[in-house]
């Protein structure tokens, strides 16, 4: 059964469970065709174009439009205000989560340094030790864009803070990073 182009409409659904897996196979089919592209590029546009959660939203999207496609399915065109306004929700939904949820960082004491290499060891050791001489600030920066590589757009929706103060602070992280290493004689002083 094929949906029209501009209506979900699947007509009654029947509640056997063969019948209704095919339906939401169906709809779930015709809410792509006719909207999925918009509403992925929608939603990466609003995360900053983080594809990855994007997708995630649009199935998310997908699958509260299932739960509400007897409404939806005579809705024709008036669905797709309603399924921007369900992306834009969960993007919203997500951003506030990933304010309240730290992200979770591993101890550096924890990382795994494999192998005999004495030398990659004790550097190791040293850097923990600079890394916690550092400020609170500058440990935060550190971490998020070299230990868990965030970009610096991604960083400042992190933090609430612009950019360019992003990048300043990794400046000065890394070089004050790099003055207590040069003391620990890790880094030479031409380095």
């Amino acid at each position: 059964m094929e949906a029209a182009p501009t209506t979900l409409n699947l007509g009654m659904i029947d509640t056997t469970p063969q019948v209704a897996e095919r339906d939401c196979e169906e709809f779930i089919r015709a809410l792509y065709e006719q909207h999925g592209a918009l509403l992925l590029r929608y939603a990466a546009r609003l995360l900053g174009g983080d594809w990855h959660k994007a997708e995630d939203i649009l199935q998310e999207t997908a699958a509260r439009a299932w739960k509400h496609s007897s409404a939806l399915g005579t809705m024709g065109d008036a669905a797709k205000p309603w399924l921007f306004r369900v992306v834009r929700n969960l993007v919203i939904d997500h951003q506030r989560a990933s304010r309240i949820r730290p992200l979770e960082f591993r101890p550096l004491e924890n990382l795994d340094v494999s192998g005999d290499d004495m030398d990659r060891v004790l550097t190791s050791q040293v850097l923990v030790v600079a890394l916690q001489q550092l400020n609170e600030q500058q440990r935060e920066i550190i971490g998020l864009m070299y230990f868990l590589e965030c970009s610096v757009v991604q960083v400042s929706e992190r933090l609430g803070i612009p950019p360019g103060t992003v990048k300043s602070r990794s400046f000065y992280a890394i070089r004050a990073l790099r003055k207590l290493l040069e003391e620990h004689g890790v880094l030479g002083r031409d380095y």
